[in-house]
């Protein structure tokens, strides 16, 4: 009777793997040892022996072509085929595969987070050196990056997170480049705009020689010269307004800002591919670039005409020596002006500082007075550091002035960017004006002739 109660027992326990008692160690063992493999694989698929051991030995399945004979099968057939895609039939790295867009047949590439390619994101713009020494530049959203292909820059790569993004582009010219598709938050993270737009390409640094601009018809013969000029957007400011106001072209001297750093492209809103912009060229470089004859005039708000200093400064004035930062756009050493007419004492120490130096003399006009009556270049230096003599020099070999734009008593003179606009339309409308005298002057000898 005993026995037969025991089992009985047993037989219970194994049913109900609840109701299990101390006095059946064999039935207690089972249960809890289910209990444990359950924990440790909440999630698994369990194939019996036989199928396991012969998936053990078979070899991947075929490509895609081929149809499966059940739905499981099908299943794990579509896993090794995306397996085999990636690692066999690609040289890409394994975390990225190739698609096809129905968009022309065009084809790209789709990352994830481990592509080392989005670190050159940062590379390109942050690094200035970067820049120059891997010749690539940065370029961010629809119409900068238009701008670009319209003007023939090189692409070399483009980072988007929707394929409509790229339908926006010119679709012909975009066979050249590798694409790349990458999340939105993974372009969020590496752009410098609040909202980015979906689209990064990088670009081979343009040659101003090679690239093609449109509307040349309406440039007049005037060059804009920045020197060190140091803050993005003002120099950025200062591209805008040179390629608005029809310049032939822009010189950047040795410490400027670097125009392609993101800031300035922001800042220019695609002036760099509407004019040849030639960057860290020295003084020499600066007259081969310009045209024969020119004119070099240099924009300094601390040179006041004497009639206008007259009628605006006070009687109780007393002259003093200017010192950094109060002549704001212009210059934040000593005053040109000042210097070149001091007379120094002979009994003073032939250590000081301004011993033995001569800088030339440059008569002074207001804006709006004759100046540009010819290839004109105009000078613009940065806030910092001013202009340089070396611009004063070239001035003065190619009979220039020093131009001045007045403002009303008490107000601090115009930045860098707002002098620059104000000069180049004043300059482009007496060159326009100039163009219209002698194309009249031509037309009358012209008929006089005839007569």
């Amino acid at each position: 009777m005993a026995a037969h109660m025991r089992s009985v027992l047993c037989l219970l326990s194994r049913g109900h793997g609840g109701f299990v008692s101390r006095s059946c160690r064999t039935v207690t063992v089972t249960p809890s040892r289910f209990v444990r493999g359950l924990r440790r694989k909440p999630v698994n698929v369990l194939f019996p022996d036989e199928e396991l051991d012969t998936k053990k030995n078979k070899k991947p399945p075929p490509p895609p072509s081929s149809s499966s004979s059940s739905s499981g099968g099908g299943h794990q057939f579509k896993v090794h085929s995306e397996h085999v895609s990636v690692k066999d039939m690609t040289d890409k790295p394994a975390h990225v595969s190739v698609s096809q867009d129905p968009l022309d047949g065009l084809h790209f590439e789709t990352s994830s987070p481990g592509d080392k390619r989005l670190a050159r994101l940062a590379s390109v713009a942050r690094s200035r050196t970067f820049r120059e020494q891997q010749n690539k530049i940065l370029l961010e959203g629809r119409r900068l990056i238009c701008d670009a292909l319209d003007a023939g820059a090189n692409p070399q790569m483009f980072f988007f997170s929707s394929v409509d993004r790229l339908r926006e582009l010119p679709v012909d010219k975009l066979r050249r480049a590798t694409l790349v598709k990458v999340k939105f938050e993974d372009i969020k993270i590496w752009s410098d705009l609040v909202t980015p737009q979906g689209v990064i390409a990088i670009f081979s640094r343009p040659d101003p020689s090679r690239l093609k601009f449109v509307n040349t018809g309406h440039s007049v013969p005037l060059t804009l010269i920045c020197d060190n000029v140091r803050d993005p957007g003002n120099l950025g400011t200062m591209l805008r307004c040179a390629a608005a106001a029809g310049c032939h072209s822009v010189l950047l001297s040795k410490g400027c800002v670097d125009a392609w750093e993101p800031k300035v492209l922001r800042a220019a809103m695609g002036a760099h591919f509407r004019l040849p912009i030639y960057t860290s060229l020295d003084w020499t470089n600066i007259e081969d670039h310009l045209p024969k004859p020119v004119s070099v005039h240099v924009a300094d708000s601390s040179s006041v005409p004497d009639a206008h200093r007259q009628t605006h400064e006070p009687q109780d004035h007393v002259s003093h020596k200017p010192k950094a930062g109060d002549h704001g756009w212009v210059s934040t050493r000593r005053s040109l002006r000042d210097v070149s007419y001091e007379e120094h004492d002979s009994d003073s120490d032939s250590d000081s500082e301004d011993e033995g130096l001569s800088l030339p003399r440059l008569d002074t006009r207001l804006y709006h007075e004759t100046w540009a009556q010819r290839a004109t270049a105009l000078v613009i230096g940065g806030e910092t550091h001013g202009l340089s003599v070396e611009s004063v020099q070239l001035a003065e070999q190619t009979g220039g002035h020093r131009l001045f734009i007045p403002v009303v008593p008490g107000v601090d003179s115009l930045n860098s960017a707002m002098a620059a606009s104000v000069l180049l339309f004043e300059g482009r409308k007496q060159l326009l004006k100039l163009r219209q005298t002698s194309g009249r002057e031509w037309k009358s000898k012209a008929e006089a002739k005839s007569r």
